[in-house]
Protein backbone atom coordinates (compact mmCIF):
# COMPACT_ATOMS: atom_id res chain seq x y z
CA UNK A 1 0.00 0.00 0.00
CA UNK A 2 2.95 2.36 0.71
CA UNK A 3 4.68 1.79 -2.20
CA UNK A 4 1.89 2.29 -4.62
CA UNK A 5 0.76 5.73 -2.39
CA UNK A 6 4.87 6.64 -2.86
CA UNK A 7 4.27 5.35 -6.72
CA UNK A 8 0.96 7.87 -7.16
CA UNK A 9 2.68 10.68 -5.59
CA UNK A 10 5.97 10.41 -8.19
CA UNK A 11 3.23 10.58 -11.02
CA UNK A 12 1.20 13.35 -9.77
CA UNK A 13 4.41 15.25 -9.41
CA UNK A 14 5.41 14.37 -12.78
CA UNK A 15 2.13 15.37 -14.26
CA UNK A 16 2.69 18.65 -12.56
CA UNK A 17 6.13 19.24 -13.82
CA UNK A 18 4.98 18.58 -17.57
CA UNK A 19 2.22 21.09 -16.91
CA UNK A 20 4.70 23.60 -15.93
CA UNK A 21 7.48 22.92 -18.38
CA UNK A 22 4.82 22.93 -21.35
CA UNK A 23 4.18 26.27 -20.89
CA UNK A 24 1.06 27.07 -23.73
CA UNK A 25 -2.33 26.07 -23.92
CA UNK A 26 -2.25 27.21 -27.19
CA UNK A 27 -0.10 29.82 -29.07
CA UNK A 28 0.15 31.48 -32.26
CA UNK A 29 2.91 31.43 -35.02
CA UNK A 30 5.86 33.86 -34.34
CA UNK A 31 4.77 34.35 -30.67
CA UNK A 32 7.76 32.31 -28.96
CA UNK A 33 10.62 33.93 -29.33
CA UNK A 34 12.99 32.30 -26.71
CA UNK A 35 15.72 31.59 -29.31
CA UNK A 36 15.66 34.76 -30.92
CA UNK A 37 18.16 36.66 -28.47
CA UNK A 38 16.99 39.97 -26.55
CA UNK A 39 14.32 39.77 -23.66
CA UNK A 40 11.43 37.36 -23.66
CA UNK A 41 8.61 37.98 -21.58
CA UNK A 42 5.63 35.69 -20.76
CA UNK A 43 2.10 36.86 -20.88
CA UNK A 44 -1.17 34.69 -20.03
CA UNK A 45 -4.80 34.87 -20.62
CA UNK A 46 -8.26 33.13 -21.19
CA UNK A 47 -10.95 34.19 -23.55
CA UNK A 48 -12.54 33.18 -26.85
CA UNK A 49 -10.24 32.66 -30.12
CA UNK A 50 -11.39 36.14 -31.44
CA UNK A 51 -9.53 37.21 -28.11
CA UNK A 52 -6.70 35.61 -28.55
CA UNK A 53 -6.07 36.68 -32.60
CA UNK A 54 -6.44 40.35 -31.48
CA UNK A 55 -4.36 39.95 -28.74
CA UNK A 56 -1.66 38.33 -30.89
CA UNK A 57 -2.11 40.99 -33.21
CA UNK A 58 -1.42 43.84 -30.23
CA UNK A 59 1.48 41.61 -28.90
CA UNK A 60 2.99 41.89 -32.37
CA UNK A 61 2.73 45.54 -32.58
CA UNK A 62 4.20 45.46 -29.27
CA UNK A 63 8.23 43.81 -30.38
CA UNK A 64 7.80 45.95 -33.55
CA UNK A 65 7.82 49.08 -31.84
CA UNK A 66 9.91 47.56 -29.11
CA UNK A 67 12.93 45.50 -31.29
CA UNK A 68 14.90 42.84 -29.33
CA UNK A 69 12.08 41.96 -26.93
CA UNK A 70 10.03 38.24 -26.92
CA UNK A 71 6.77 37.53 -25.62
CA UNK A 72 5.63 33.48 -25.49
CA UNK A 73 1.99 33.50 -25.22
CA UNK A 74 -0.35 31.29 -23.04
CA UNK A 75 -3.72 31.05 -22.88
CA UNK A 76 -6.74 28.72 -22.86
CA UNK A 77 -10.71 28.80 -21.53
CA UNK A 78 -11.63 30.62 -18.84
CA UNK A 79 -11.93 27.14 -16.76
CA UNK A 80 -8.51 25.38 -18.17
CA UNK A 81 -6.87 28.56 -17.76
CA UNK A 82 -7.04 28.65 -13.89
CA UNK A 83 -6.27 24.78 -13.31
CA UNK A 84 -3.48 25.87 -15.34
CA UNK A 85 -2.20 28.71 -13.46
CA UNK A 86 -2.34 26.61 -9.95
CA UNK A 87 1.02 24.40 -10.34
CA UNK A 88 2.85 27.24 -11.85
CA UNK A 89 1.91 29.08 -8.97
CA UNK A 90 2.75 26.92 -6.87
CA UNK A 91 6.36 26.19 -8.16
CA UNK A 92 7.30 29.99 -8.40
CA UNK A 93 6.94 29.67 -12.05
CA UNK A 94 3.94 32.33 -13.05
CA UNK A 95 3.72 34.43 -16.29
CA UNK A 96 5.60 37.81 -16.00
CA UNK A 97 1.92 39.64 -17.29
CA UNK A 98 -1.09 37.46 -15.77
CA UNK A 99 -4.36 38.16 -16.53
CA UNK A 100 -6.78 38.73 -13.34
CA UNK A 101 -9.93 38.02 -12.81
CA UNK A 102 -12.00 39.63 -9.74
CA UNK A 103 -13.10 36.56 -8.24
CA UNK A 104 -9.37 35.46 -7.94
CA UNK A 105 -6.93 38.48 -7.33
CA UNK A 106 -7.58 38.09 -3.91
CA UNK A 107 -6.12 34.62 -3.63
CA UNK A 108 -3.71 35.20 -5.43
CA UNK A 109 -2.58 38.35 -4.03
CA UNK A 110 -2.61 36.98 -0.24
CA UNK A 111 -0.50 33.95 -1.25
CA UNK A 112 2.44 36.07 -2.08
CA UNK A 113 2.16 35.23 -6.00
CA UNK A 114 1.58 39.57 -7.39
CA UNK A 115 3.91 42.51 -7.48
CA UNK A 116 3.01 45.65 -5.86
CA UNK A 117 2.19 48.14 -9.11
CA UNK A 118 1.99 51.27 -7.21
CA UNK A 119 5.70 52.16 -7.69
CA UNK A 120 5.45 51.72 -11.90
CA UNK A 121 2.50 53.80 -11.86
CA UNK A 122 3.47 57.07 -13.76
CA UNK A 123 6.93 55.38 -13.38
CA UNK A 124 6.43 52.88 -16.40
CA UNK A 125 2.46 52.78 -16.22
CA UNK A 126 0.96 55.81 -17.25
CA UNK A 127 -2.76 56.36 -15.82
CA UNK A 128 -2.89 60.07 -15.57
CA UNK A 129 -6.13 60.53 -17.41
CA UNK A 130 -7.91 57.46 -15.70
CA UNK A 131 -10.01 58.31 -12.55
CA UNK A 132 -8.77 57.08 -9.25
CA UNK A 133 -12.13 55.09 -8.65
CA UNK A 134 -11.25 53.08 -11.45
CA UNK A 135 -7.77 52.98 -10.26
CA UNK A 136 -8.26 52.05 -7.05
CA UNK A 137 -10.78 48.73 -8.17
CA UNK A 138 -7.09 47.17 -8.38
CA UNK A 139 -6.42 47.49 -4.77
CA UNK A 140 -6.55 44.98 -1.83
CA UNK A 141 -5.68 45.90 1.43
CA UNK A 142 -4.23 49.14 0.25
CA UNK A 143 -1.82 46.96 -2.05
CA UNK A 144 -1.90 47.77 -5.73
CA UNK A 145 -2.09 44.32 -7.54
CA UNK A 146 -4.37 44.92 -10.54
CA UNK A 147 -4.78 47.13 -13.28
CA UNK A 148 -7.99 47.40 -14.93
CA UNK A 149 -8.04 46.10 -18.62
CA UNK A 150 -10.91 47.67 -18.92
CA UNK A 151 -14.52 47.94 -16.95
CA UNK A 152 -17.98 47.52 -17.05
CA UNK A 153 -21.05 48.77 -15.56
CA UNK A 154 -24.59 46.53 -14.39
CA UNK A 155 -27.68 47.51 -16.33
CA UNK A 156 -30.95 46.04 -18.32
CA UNK A 157 -30.21 45.44 -21.59
CA UNK A 158 -33.38 45.25 -23.35
CA UNK A 159 -35.38 44.54 -26.91
CA UNK A 160 -37.60 48.65 -27.14
CA UNK A 161 -39.66 47.22 -29.62
CA UNK A 162 -41.27 43.92 -27.67
CA UNK A 163 -41.22 46.60 -25.04
CA UNK A 164 -43.71 48.47 -26.47
CA UNK A 165 -45.65 45.39 -27.17
CA UNK A 166 -45.95 44.68 -23.97
CA UNK A 167 -47.47 48.20 -23.50
CA UNK A 168 -44.58 49.82 -22.07
CA UNK A 169 -43.81 53.26 -23.79
CA UNK A 170 -40.48 53.61 -22.65
CA UNK A 171 -38.99 53.36 -19.02
CA UNK A 172 -38.88 55.12 -16.25
CA UNK A 173 -36.29 57.66 -16.04
CA UNK A 174 -35.69 56.75 -12.00
CA UNK A 175 -36.87 53.45 -12.02
CA UNK A 176 -37.57 51.58 -8.48
CA UNK A 177 -37.81 48.11 -7.58
CA UNK A 178 -41.40 48.59 -7.04
CA UNK A 179 -41.63 49.54 -10.72
CA UNK A 180 -39.91 47.05 -11.85
CA UNK A 181 -42.11 44.70 -10.19
CA UNK A 182 -45.25 46.56 -11.62
CA UNK A 183 -43.67 46.25 -15.03
CA UNK A 184 -42.95 42.82 -15.21
CA UNK A 185 -46.21 41.75 -14.35
CA UNK A 186 -47.68 44.35 -16.91
CA UNK A 187 -45.32 42.16 -19.40
CA UNK A 188 -47.07 38.95 -18.00
CA UNK A 189 -49.98 39.91 -18.97
CA UNK A 190 -48.97 40.24 -22.53
CA UNK A 191 -47.63 37.06 -22.54
CA UNK A 192 -43.94 38.16 -22.39
CA UNK A 193 -41.19 37.74 -20.02
CA UNK A 194 -39.72 41.30 -18.90
CA UNK A 195 -36.30 39.34 -18.18
CA UNK A 196 -35.16 36.25 -16.88
CA UNK A 197 -34.27 37.01 -13.04
CA UNK A 198 -30.69 37.92 -11.74
CA UNK A 199 -27.51 36.88 -10.99
CA UNK A 200 -27.83 35.90 -7.60
CA UNK A 201 -24.44 37.48 -6.16
CA UNK A 202 -23.81 40.17 -8.54
CA UNK A 203 -27.27 41.60 -8.17
CA UNK A 204 -27.87 40.73 -4.35
CA UNK A 205 -24.34 42.73 -3.83
CA UNK A 206 -25.66 45.55 -5.85
CA UNK A 207 -29.12 45.87 -4.03
CA UNK A 208 -27.38 45.53 -0.80
CA UNK A 209 -24.70 48.34 -1.61
CA UNK A 210 -28.21 50.96 -2.46
CA UNK A 211 -28.65 49.90 1.67
CA UNK A 212 -25.40 50.91 2.41
CA UNK A 213 -23.98 47.01 3.25
CA UNK A 214 -22.23 44.85 0.96
CA UNK A 215 -21.85 41.20 0.25
CA UNK A 216 -19.02 40.47 1.87
CA UNK A 217 -17.15 42.68 4.83
CA UNK A 218 -14.06 44.58 3.92
CA UNK A 219 -11.82 42.23 5.68
CA UNK A 220 -13.06 39.06 3.39
CA UNK A 221 -13.67 37.61 6.81
CA UNK A 222 -17.65 37.22 7.02
CA UNK A 223 -20.87 39.25 5.14
CA UNK A 224 -21.08 43.04 4.83
CA UNK A 225 -24.62 42.90 6.24
CA UNK A 226 -26.63 42.38 9.40
CA UNK A 227 -29.90 42.35 9.03
CA UNK A 228 -31.43 39.00 7.34
CA UNK A 229 -34.57 40.62 6.12
CA UNK A 230 -32.35 42.29 2.96
CA UNK A 231 -31.61 39.14 2.23
CA UNK A 232 -35.74 37.74 2.67
CA UNK A 233 -36.81 41.21 0.57
CA UNK A 234 -35.04 40.80 -2.73
CA UNK A 235 -34.82 37.33 -3.17
CA UNK A 236 -39.00 36.72 -1.76
CA UNK A 237 -39.02 39.35 -5.04
CA UNK A 238 -37.56 37.72 -7.42
CA UNK A 239 -39.06 34.13 -6.13
CA UNK A 240 -42.93 35.70 -6.38
CA UNK A 241 -42.09 37.17 -9.71
CA UNK A 242 -41.16 33.62 -11.07
CA UNK A 243 -44.40 31.79 -9.46
CA UNK A 244 -46.77 34.15 -11.35
CA UNK A 245 -44.73 33.87 -14.84
CA UNK A 246 -43.53 36.69 -14.79
CA UNK A 247 -39.78 35.73 -15.65
CA UNK A 248 -39.01 31.87 -16.55
CA UNK A 249 -39.55 29.28 -14.09
CA UNK A 250 -35.78 28.07 -12.27
CA UNK A 251 -36.23 24.40 -14.38
CA UNK A 252 -36.19 26.34 -17.95
CA UNK A 253 -33.41 28.87 -16.06
CA UNK A 254 -31.12 25.96 -15.09
CA UNK A 255 -31.74 23.88 -18.41
CA UNK A 256 -30.35 27.42 -20.36
CA UNK A 257 -27.83 28.67 -17.80
CA UNK A 258 -24.64 29.61 -19.90
CA UNK A 259 -26.12 29.41 -23.22
CA UNK A 260 -26.79 32.30 -24.94
CA UNK A 261 -28.89 31.04 -28.01
CA UNK A 262 -31.12 29.35 -25.40
CA UNK A 263 -31.86 32.75 -23.37
CA UNK A 264 -35.64 34.17 -23.83
CA UNK A 265 -34.31 37.69 -25.06
CA UNK A 266 -32.76 36.08 -27.97
CA UNK A 267 -35.62 33.96 -28.69
CA UNK A 268 -37.48 36.87 -28.66
CA UNK A 269 -39.90 35.47 -25.56
CA UNK A 270 -38.22 38.45 -22.62
CA UNK A 271 -38.44 42.22 -23.05
CA UNK A 272 -34.31 41.91 -21.61
CA UNK A 273 -32.10 40.87 -19.27
CA UNK A 274 -29.49 42.43 -16.35
CA UNK A 275 -25.94 42.10 -16.95
CA UNK A 276 -22.70 43.57 -17.38
CA UNK A 277 -22.33 46.14 -20.01
CA UNK A 278 -19.44 43.99 -22.24
CA UNK A 279 -21.99 41.36 -22.99
CA UNK A 280 -24.12 44.08 -24.54
CA UNK A 281 -22.50 43.13 -28.30
CA UNK A 282 -22.73 39.47 -28.45
CA UNK A 283 -26.77 40.31 -26.76
CA UNK A 284 -27.41 42.01 -29.55
CA UNK A 285 -25.37 40.47 -32.28
CA UNK A 286 -26.90 36.79 -31.43
CA UNK A 287 -29.96 38.59 -31.09
CA UNK A 288 -29.95 40.17 -34.18
CA UNK A 289 -32.55 42.82 -33.38
CA UNK A 290 -31.78 46.44 -32.12
CA UNK A 291 -31.51 46.37 -28.67
CA UNK A 292 -30.78 49.32 -25.74
CA UNK A 293 -29.66 49.88 -22.12
CA UNK A 294 -31.15 50.76 -19.08
CA UNK A 295 -29.48 52.12 -15.51
CA UNK A 296 -30.40 50.05 -13.15
CA UNK A 297 -33.06 49.99 -10.01
CA UNK A 298 -33.20 52.71 -6.88
CA UNK A 299 -33.66 53.92 -5.12
CA UNK A 300 -30.17 55.48 -4.28
CA UNK A 301 -28.84 53.34 -7.55
CA UNK A 302 -25.99 55.93 -7.42
CA UNK A 303 -25.11 54.06 -4.47
CA UNK A 304 -25.35 50.70 -5.73
CA UNK A 305 -24.03 51.47 -8.77
CA UNK A 306 -20.23 50.96 -9.51
CA UNK A 307 -17.42 50.73 -11.82
CA UNK A 308 -16.13 46.69 -12.21
CA UNK A 309 -12.91 45.76 -14.41
CA UNK A 310 -13.34 43.37 -16.64
CA UNK A 311 -10.63 41.42 -15.96
CA UNK A 312 -7.10 43.16 -14.62
CA UNK A 313 -3.29 42.79 -15.48
CA UNK A 314 -0.75 41.90 -13.26
CA UNK A 315 2.43 41.36 -12.89
CA UNK A 316 3.51 38.16 -10.75
CA UNK A 317 5.90 38.35 -7.80
CA UNK A 318 8.59 35.91 -9.22
CA UNK A 319 9.01 37.52 -12.95
CA UNK A 320 12.76 38.83 -13.64
CA UNK A 321 11.44 41.33 -16.17
CA UNK A 322 9.59 43.74 -14.01
CA UNK A 323 9.93 46.65 -15.84
CA UNK A 324 9.26 45.19 -19.26
CA UNK A 325 5.87 43.92 -18.05
CA UNK A 326 4.72 47.06 -16.92
CA UNK A 327 5.68 48.85 -19.93
CA UNK A 328 3.61 46.23 -21.86
CA UNK A 329 1.05 47.08 -19.84
CA UNK A 330 1.17 50.74 -20.12
CA UNK A 331 1.52 49.77 -24.28
CA UNK A 332 -2.28 47.99 -24.02
CA UNK A 333 -3.79 51.25 -21.77
CA UNK A 334 -2.53 54.07 -23.52
CA UNK A 335 -1.24 52.98 -26.96
CA UNK A 336 -3.65 54.18 -29.25
CA UNK A 337 -3.31 52.04 -32.71
CA UNK A 338 -3.18 48.72 -29.83
CA UNK A 339 -6.56 49.88 -29.06
CA UNK A 340 -8.17 49.91 -32.53
CA UNK A 341 -7.15 46.16 -32.65
CA UNK A 342 -8.86 45.61 -29.15
CA UNK A 343 -12.18 47.91 -29.35
CA UNK A 344 -13.28 47.62 -25.71
CA UNK A 345 -13.38 43.56 -26.09
CA UNK A 346 -12.04 43.40 -22.42
CA UNK A 347 -14.55 46.06 -21.44
CA UNK A 348 -14.67 50.05 -22.13
CA UNK A 349 -10.71 51.16 -22.31
CA UNK A 350 -9.91 52.89 -19.00
CA UNK A 351 -7.88 55.76 -20.83
CA UNK A 352 -10.15 58.78 -21.41
CA UNK A 353 -8.33 59.89 -24.49
CA UNK A 354 -8.35 56.15 -25.84
CA UNK A 355 -11.85 56.26 -25.21
CA UNK A 356 -12.55 59.18 -27.46
CA UNK A 357 -9.65 58.29 -30.09
CA UNK A 358 -11.16 54.72 -31.13
CA UNK A 359 -15.02 55.64 -30.40
CA UNK A 360 -14.85 56.37 -34.49
CA UNK A 361 -13.49 52.76 -35.23
CA UNK A 362 -16.65 51.41 -33.11
CA UNK A 363 -19.58 49.79 -34.27
CA UNK A 364 -22.99 50.72 -33.39
CA UNK A 365 -23.59 48.36 -30.49
CA UNK A 366 -20.09 49.51 -29.71
CA UNK A 367 -20.50 52.61 -29.35
CA UNK A 368 -24.09 52.21 -27.11
CA UNK A 369 -21.72 50.49 -24.68
CA UNK A 370 -18.90 53.24 -24.48
CA UNK A 371 -21.74 56.09 -24.35
CA UNK A 372 -23.63 54.13 -21.28
CA UNK A 373 -20.47 53.35 -19.52
CA UNK A 374 -19.49 57.24 -19.87
CA UNK A 375 -23.07 57.97 -18.55
CA UNK A 376 -22.62 55.85 -15.38
CA UNK A 377 -18.76 56.57 -14.59
CA UNK A 378 -19.43 60.06 -13.37
CA UNK A 379 -22.30 59.05 -10.52
CA UNK A 380 -20.47 55.55 -9.61
CA UNK A 381 -19.53 54.91 -6.44
CA UNK A 382 -16.25 52.55 -5.38
CA UNK A 383 -16.38 49.48 -6.20
CA UNK A 384 -16.35 47.38 -2.69
CA UNK A 385 -13.30 45.21 -2.66
CA UNK A 386 -12.66 42.33 -4.66
CA UNK A 387 -14.34 39.33 -3.55
CA UNK A 388 -12.29 37.46 -0.72
CA UNK A 389 -10.57 34.11 -0.39
CA UNK A 390 -13.50 31.36 -0.21
CA UNK A 391 -16.06 33.64 -2.19
CA UNK A 392 -16.56 30.57 -4.88
CA UNK A 393 -17.81 28.46 -2.00
CA UNK A 394 -19.72 31.41 -0.66
CA UNK A 395 -21.54 31.86 -4.65
CA UNK A 396 -22.29 28.39 -4.98
CA UNK A 397 -24.07 28.20 -1.69
CA UNK A 398 -26.02 31.44 -2.27
CA UNK A 399 -26.97 30.04 -5.65
CA UNK A 400 -28.06 26.13 -4.22
CA UNK A 401 -30.56 28.47 -1.68
CA UNK A 402 -31.96 30.55 -4.06
CA UNK A 403 -32.51 27.19 -6.75
CA UNK A 404 -34.00 25.95 -3.37
CA UNK A 405 -36.10 29.35 -2.52
CA UNK A 406 -37.43 29.43 -6.53
CA UNK A 407 -38.77 25.51 -6.51
CA UNK A 408 -40.40 26.79 -3.00
CA UNK A 409 -38.85 23.93 -1.23
CA UNK A 410 -37.71 26.84 1.15
CA UNK A 411 -38.81 30.08 2.36
CA UNK A 412 -36.69 33.41 1.51
CA UNK A 413 -36.35 33.65 5.55
CA UNK A 414 -35.22 30.21 6.48
CA UNK A 415 -32.54 30.35 3.15
CA UNK A 416 -31.17 33.66 4.72
CA UNK A 417 -30.43 32.28 8.10
CA UNK A 418 -28.96 28.91 6.60
CA UNK A 419 -26.94 30.82 3.92
CA UNK A 420 -25.51 33.47 6.59
CA UNK A 421 -24.12 30.15 8.90
CA UNK A 422 -22.29 28.50 5.67
CA UNK A 423 -20.86 31.78 4.58
CA UNK A 424 -19.22 32.47 7.80
CA UNK A 425 -18.17 29.60 8.44
CA UNK A 426 -16.57 29.55 5.13
CA UNK A 427 -14.81 32.84 5.19
CA UNK A 428 -13.97 32.62 9.25
CA UNK A 429 -10.91 30.76 7.41
CA UNK A 430 -9.41 34.46 6.17
CA UNK A 431 -9.29 35.35 9.99
CA UNK A 432 -5.74 36.97 10.38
Amino acid sequence: MKMKKTAAIAVLVAILLMITACGNSGSSTGASGGDQGGKTIRIAWWGSDTRHSYTQQVIDLYKKQNPGVNIDVEYASFDDYWKKLAPQAAANQLPDIIQMDISYISQYAKNGQLEDLKPYIGNGIKLDDVSESVISTGMIGGTQYGIPAGVNVLGYQYNPELLKKAGINELPADWTWDDYEKLALQAKDKGIYFDESMTADVFFNYYLRTKGASLYNAQGTGLGYEDDALFADFFGRLAKLMKEGATPSQETLSQNKGILEESAVVKGTAIGTWQWSNQFVALQKVSDRPMALAPMLGPDMEKGIYMQPSMYWAISKNSQSKDEAAKFIDFWINNEEANKLIKGERGVPISSKIKEAITPELTDAEKQVFDFVSKMEPIASPMSPPPPVGSAEVIASLSDYVEQINFGQMTAADAAAKFRADANSILANNQP
